[in-house]
């Protein structure tokens, strides 16, 4: 089968899922493809764009949320939520776009749905990318913290001089918290912070009249 850059992203993906970004060598994508190392680069010239390429392609199954007409509160559950199942669809792969500052690009389709959500909250066009990106930080933050087991760990910490009762399990051997229920308060706080702030800014513009 001739190669063709849709199919060199296809497998590189495989292999990330397998084995992690950093373990993706040209020479090992080449060896999953069958094909000699050289015939990648009249595609795709080095890692990097590879990388890009994949990224796009994974970025392009995020299903766009289509509940217009629903309160914006359900809509960014929705999105958030569409979010993190494809976060833990390609864990490896999303731990390591969420570390790249142009991770988000203007036409993303999550980037897209987002702001059009916060367009419809009524705030000024000006604030709509300042808390489309606060929103992206918070929620891609969590993620990072699922993904690399850190939440599951930091959750069951005691606070600072709570005693540990006798026979009580130890941080390691403890049962992890349930990640659904604390992805759930997470969006819950975010969005009651979000109707407090909306709220402030409505009251002050009718204080204004």
């Amino acid at each position: 089968m001739p190669l063709t850059e849709a199919g060199i992203h296809a497998a590189a993906l495989r292999l990330i899922d397998a084995d992690g970004v950093e373990a993706l060598t040209m020479r090992k994508l080449a060896t999953e493809l069958d094909a000699n190392p050289m015939s990648l680069y009249h595609h795709v010239p080095n890692k990097e764009a590879v990388l890009r390429g994949v990224a796009r392609m994974v970025g392009a199954q995020f299903r766009t949320v289509t509940l217009q007409d629903a309160p914006w509160q359900e809509r960014i559950r929705l999105l958030a939520t569409d979010f993190r199942t494809l976060a833990h669809r390609h864990p490896k792969l999303m731990a390591y776009s969420f570390s790249q500052p142009g991770f988000i690009q203007p036409d993303d389709p999550f980037w897209t749905a987002l702001t059009a959500i916060v367009a419809a909250t009524g705030v000024s066009q000006s604030e709509v990318p300042e808390i489309a990106a606060l929103m992206v930080a918070v929620v891609v933050g969590v993620l990072s913290a699922e993904l690399n087991g850190s939440l599951q760990q930091w959750a069951t910490l005691k606070p600072p001089g709570v005693a540990r009762d006798a026979g009580e399990a130890t941080v390691a051997d403890r049962p992890g918290p349930d990640r659904d229920h604390m992805f759930r308060l997470v969006m819950d706080t975010l969005i009651t912070g979000l109707e407090v702030r909306f709220a402030a800014d409505r009251s002050g513009r009718g204080a204004d009249r």
